[in-house]
C-alpha cells in the first residue's frame, strides 16, 4: 500500500462519531464477527471501525490493525486506550511492498479491507497476502467509495480476488460504496 494514501487529517474526519449514521459499524460488521474471532483490519487509520472490532472480539479476540501511516496507528492505540479495548489490538506498519503479514498464516477469521484496496500499489499481491492470512473458509469484507471507483474498477478488483484464491458470497449494502462479501476457498498457487 502507499501510492494514494489518504492524507494523515483526513483520519480526523473519518473517525467522526457523525459517520455512524452513513456507517454503522455494529451493522456492518455483526453479522460476520463473534467473540474470540482474529480479525484483520487492513487500513485501519484511526479505528473508526476498529474499536467497534475490538468491542465485538471480546477480550478473547484480537483485532490486527494494519496501515501504512505510523501517525494513523498512533491516533488508533491512543483511542483504544480510551475506550479500554488497547490489549485487544495488535499494530502493524505496513509499505508499498506488503502488508506484513507472513505470521498470521491461515489464523485470521474475519478481514476488512474498507476503503483501501484503491490505495494499494499491488492488488494483486494485496489479495494474495489476504488470502495467506485467512483460513481456508473464513470471510473477507471488501468496501470500496463509489466517489474514488468505479463499478467497472471495483468488478476490475474481484476478478483479481478470484484468481487469487477468494469466491464472491454476497453484496451487502453499505451506503455509498461497492461491496463483496468473499470467502476464501482455495490455496494460492502463484501471484
Amino acid at each position: 500500500m502507499g501510492c494514494k494514501v489518504c492524507p494523515f487529517w483526513v483520519g480526523y474526519l473519518l473517525v467522526n462519531p457523525l459517520r455512524r449514521f452513513i456507517h454503522d459499524p455494529e451493522k456492518i460488521l455483526g453479522p460476520y464477527v463473534q467473540a474470540g474471532m482474529t480479525v484483520l483490519d487492513v487500513g485501519c487509520a484511526m479505528g473508526f471501525f476498529t474499536i467497534p472490532l475490538a468491542r465485538m472480539v471480546g477480550s478473547h479476540g484480537t483485532v490486527v490493525c494494519v496501515d501504512v501511516q505510523e501517525r494513523m496507528l498512533h491516533a488508533l492505540l491512543r483511542r483504544a486506550r480510551k475506550a479500554r479495548v488497547a490489549e485487544r489490538l495488535v499494530t502493524r506498519l505496513c509499505d508499498g511492498a506488503s502488508l506484513h503479514l507472513q505470521d498470521l498464516g491461515g489464523r485470521v477469521d474475519f478481514a476488512l479491507a474498507f476503503a483501501v484496496v484503491h490505495e494499494a500499489p499491488d492488488v494483486p499481491g494485496f489479495f494474495f497476502e489476504l488470502s495467506e492470512a485467512l483460513k481456508l473458509g473464513a470471510t473477507c469484507l471488501v468496501a470500496e467509495p463509489k466517489g474514488h471507483v468505479s463499478a467497472r474498477e471495483f468488478e476490475h478488483t474481484l476478478g483479481i480476488a478470484h484468481k487469487v484464491g477468494f469466491e464472491s458470497l454476497a453484496r451487502p449494502k453499505i451506503s455509498r460504496s461497492y461491496t463483496a462479501l468473499l470467502q476464501r476457498v482455495a490455496p494460492r498457487n502463484e501471484r
